[in-house]
């Protein structure tokens, strides 16, 4: 598997695990059979995953406790990547706030429920409107001071957020919507390249848009063998060397599919196919 370094001393492999499955109905609480989700983090690090993003919002904190328990202590080679900026009323509602003491709040319970020193990846979960830019991520700086924080990440930004965010602190990565199918964020993913940031696309499989029987998606994943799921991971992975999936499921299989990916090698003129 290829590998990117996140704010130039983080070696990951570029195809990770996202764990906002890993929980129950809505989003909300544990998951059905706890035992499968811990087998599932688990497999994860067998099959050399070193790039797993939660957030302080899945469950809430369901998923950190979640990796605690199946994988503390951790490998050395391992990069925990969490987020902060979000609360959770109620099933289906994903609120920001951005207030610094809030901020603050939720990073120390992260490190507290993953059993961590220092989070290695801290993302604005969201930009909240109602508080100016620089104060959220100025805690989150504050934060990366105190040595609570190794490197500050953003989530669903703009160029223009990202910029007023460097202003502040080095910014190591961005996670946006983006995938074969819906690419809105190619502006932001263009600038990440530009600056060396990690860019974590979230909802990388694409979902049915690429449902063409007889189509180029078809045609080129029979070539391959392949299943579509694994040819919109491939596709990312060839889009740009600053891209980090971060697929998630449930399931151990559905996992086991989704990094075969990283074997796929799209040629030049396949990936050209399935770009247009």
């Amino acid at each position: 598997m290829s590998t990117f370094t996140i704010g130039g001393d983080l070696t990951v492999g570029r195809l990770g695990y996202g764990v906002m499955q890993l929980t129950g109905p809505g989003f909300v609480g544990y998951p059905a059979d706890q035992d499968n989700a811990i087998a599932v983090l688990r497999r994860a690090i067998e099959l050399g995953v070193t790039l797993i993003d939660t957030a302080d919002a899945y469950g809430p904190l369901v998923t950190d406790d979640l990796i605690r328990r199946a994988l503390h202590p951790y490998p050395e080679n391992l990069v925990i990547a969490t987020k902060v900026g979000v609360t959770r009323p109620r099933a289906g509602e994903w609120v920001p706030v951005g207030r610094p003491e809030y901020l603050r709040q939720q990073t120390e319970l992260s490190l507290r429920t993953l059993g961590l020193e220092r989070i290695d990846l801290l993302q604005l979960h969201r930009v909240d409107p109602q508080v100016p830019i620089e104060d959220q991520v100025g805690t989150l700086a504050d934060l990366r001071r105190e040595g609570k924080v190794r490197h500050v990440g953003l989530s669903e930004v703009t160029v223009e957020q990202i910029r007023a965010a460097q202003a502040v602190t080095p910014i190591a990565a961005v996670q946006n919507l983006y995938n074969l199918t819906n690419r809105a964020a190619e502006d932001v993913l263009d600038y990440a390249e530009r600056e060396k940031i990690a860019f974590l696309p979230w909802y990388p499989l694409a979902g049915t848009g690429m449902a063409d029987p007889g189509g180029a998606f078809a045609t080129t994943a029979t070539r391959h063998g392949a299943s579509l799921n694994q040819l919109a991971l491939a596709w990312l992975l060839r889009r740009s060397p600053v891209i980090l999936p971060i697929p998630g499921t449930s399931s151990v299989a559905h996992l086991e599919e989704n990094l075969a990916a990283s074997d796929i090698d799209l040629t030049a003129e396949e990936f050209a196919r399935l770009t247009r």
